[in-house]
């Protein structure tokens, strides 16, 4: 990242990010993809198809955020890669989520289960 982005992004853009940003975001954690690979996952996930305008604005958005990164493997494909921003935004998003959900023994255990199982 040049020290522009730096500069120009947010602290913490974990609450300007979409659901949809957010599951490309976690598609990406598990290793780098190509758009194509990035879309298939999208529509195993969400069990639709993923329009192309729907696709590539975002990740051009997380681009720009800083989230992600963009990188060439030839004239015709991109591949992009989860940055060190975007990797804290999912831990960010994940550690809100799991405090709003552990409210009792109970659901804190339930965490720690899905917790140990990955």
């Amino acid at each position: 990242m040049s020290e522009a982005q730096s500069q120009t992004q947010s602290p913490d853009v974990t609450p300007e990010l979409t659901a949809f940003q957010q599951t490309i975001l976690t598609i990406l954690a598990e290793e780098s993809r190509y758009g194509l690979a990035i879309k298939r996952e999208l529509e195993d996930y969400y069990g639709t198809d993923v329009n192309h305008g729907r696709l590539y604005p975002n990740l051009d958005d997380l681009v720009a955020m800083g989230v992600i990164e963009k990188s060439e493997l030839d004239k015709r494909t991109n591949e992009y890669e989860l940055t060190e921003e975007g990797y804290e935004a999912l831990l960010s998003e994940l550690e809100w989520t799991a405090r709003k959900l552990a409210t009792d023994e109970s659901r804190r255990a339930d965490l720690e289960e899905i917790v140990s199982q990955a």
